[in-house]
C-alpha cells in the first residue's frame, strides 16, 4: 500500500480501483451536485479499508445573471472524516486546501495539489488518505448563491490497513488576523524617496539589537498537535498592516518544536523565505514540486492600498517529512522577533495515529 512513482507502477497490488463522482446517475449530463447556499452536502461516504488517491473539483457559485459570487473559494469548507469520528480530520477553505490563500484561484501545480486551467478553476489534490472503516467528505456553502459542485474521488479498496504505523491525514486551517507586532510604522519605498530618507534609518539598528526571541513565545502557530506522526507541509498567506520598508513579510524565523523540547527546537530556520526554499525577499510568483510562491502582490503599498497586498506561498515535506512521537508545534515568526503586524493564515497537512486533537473550529474564513 505504499505510494507510487515511476520506479515502483510495476509492481502489482491488491488494492481495487474505486471512483465516487458527481456525474448524472440518470445518464444525463447535469454532472454536479447541487449545494444551496447555506447547506453542508456529503461528496461521499467509503466503506473501507482503502487509500484515496486523488481528488479533483470544480464549481460555479453565483446568480440566475451570471454573476460569479466573490471570494467563494473561502466560503466553501472542506471537512473530512476517518472511521466515523466526530471531529473532522480535515477541515479547511477550499482554495488554501488546494494551496491558493485568500479566496483566490491562479494556475499552479506542486507534487501534492494545484490549480489548473482554466485560470485555476480546476482543483487537483494527490495527498494519500488511507482509511480503515469509513471516509466521508463534506462540503458546506456559507456562500449567499446556489454552488454547481463537480467532483471526482479517486480511491482503492483494500483487504486490509498495514498493521502499526498507519498515520491519517490530517489538515488544518487557521487565521490570525492581528499579529500585534512591536515595530513602528516605517515609511513605504515611495515615501523614503520624497522624503529623501535614508534606506536604514537610525533607529533599525538599535531595534533590532535591543529585539531577540530566545522563547519562540508570540510566533504565529501554524500546527500544534499531539500524537505519533509526521509534518508534511503547509500553505501560508500574508497580508501586512505595518510592512518593512520594501514591503517584505519577513524577516521571521521558523521554529518547529518536536515532543515538547524546549528553545532552541531540533528545526531552527533563519528566515521566512527561507523556510520556503526561497531567498532575498522574493517577489517572483514561481511553482516547483516542493515550493511555491502562489500569489505576490507588496506592490500594492504603492497604489495606497490599505494593506501591504497579498502574499501566499507553500513548503512541502514530501522528500523531508518531519516525525515526532508525542507532539509537535510548528510556527514561525511574524518578522524579526515577531516585529511586524499582519493578518496571516495558514493549512497545515500532516499524517498521525489516531486519535487526534478535536479541531478547534475556524469561523474566521474571511477577509
Amino acid at each position: 500500500m505504499n505510494g507510487y512513482s515511476l520506479d515502483s507502477l510495476y509492481t502489482l497490488t491488491e488494492g481495487k480501483p474505486r471512483r465516487v463522482s458527481s456525474y448524472d446517475r440518470s445518464g444525463g449530463n447535469h454532472d454536479w451536485m447541487d449545494l444551496p447556499a447555506g447547506q453542508t452536502k456529503e461528496l461521499c461516504r467509503l466503506q473501507g479499508p482503502g487509500v484515496i488517491r486523488h481528488i479533483w473539483c470544480t464549481h460555479w457559485t453565483g446568480d440566475e445573471h451570471w454573476q460569479e459570487e466573490p471570494l467563494a473559494l473561502r466560503k466553501l469548507i472542506l471537512r473530512v472524516y476517518w472511521d466515523d469520528e466526530d471531529s473532522p480530520s480535515v477541515e479547511a477553505p477550499l482554495g488554501d486546501f488546494f494551496g491558493m490563500p485568500f479566496g483566490r484561484r491562479k494556475n499552479f501545480s506542486s507534487a501534492a495539489f494545484g490549480m489548473g486551467p482554466e485560470d485555476g478553476r480546476a482543483m487537483n489534490c494527490w495527498w494519500p488518505m488511507p482509511f480503515g472503516r469509513s471516509a466521508r467528505i463534506t462540503v458546506e456553502s456559507r456562500c449567499q448563491c446556489h454552488t454547481n459542485f463537480y467532483f471526482y474521488v479517486d480511491y482503492e479498496a483494500w483487504p486490509r490497513l498495514p498493521a502499526g504505523d498507519t498515520g491519517y491525514f490530517h489538515a488544518r486551517f487557521q487565521r490570525e488576523r492581528d499579529t500585534q507586532g512591536w515595530a513602528p510604522q516605517e515609511p513605504g519605498l515611495l515615501d523614503r524617496e520624497k522624503a529623501h530618507v535614508p534606506e536604514e534609518p537610525a533607529w533599525v539598528p538599535a531595534l533590532w539589537l535591543q529585539h531577540k526571541n530566545v522563547t519562540g513565545a508570540g510566533n504565529y502557530v501554524i500546527l500544534d498537535a499531539k500524537g505519533r506522526g509526521r509534518y508534511v507541509g503547509c500553505v501560508v498567506g500574508v497580508e501586512l498592516k505595518t510592512p518593512q520598508c520594501n514591503e517584505w513579510y519577513g524577516e521571521g524565523d521558523d521554529m518547529i518544536f518536536i515532543d515538547g523540547e524546549p528553545w532552541p527546537p531540533s528545526l531552527h530556520g533563519t528566515g521566512t523565505e527561507d523556510y520556503f526554499s526561497c531567498a532575498f525577499c522574493p517577489t517572483q510568483e514561481f511553482a516547483a514540486p516542493y515550493y511555491g510562491i502562489t500569489c505576490y502582490s507588496g506592490d500594492a503599498a504603492k497604489a495606497g492600498h490599505k494593506f501591504m497586498g497579498q502574499n501566499g506561498m507553500y513548503r512541502l515535506h514530501i522528500r523531508d517529512p518531519i516525525s515526532f512521537e508525542t507532539s509537535i508545534r510548528v510556527t514561525i515568526e511574524h518578522g524579526h522577533a515577531n516585529k511586524l503586524t499582519g493578518d496571516w493564515c495558514s493549512t497545515a497537512f500532516w499524517y498521525q495515529t489516531e486519535p487526534h486533537i478535536p479541531m478547534i473550529r475556524c469561523d474566521d474564513y474571511l477577509p
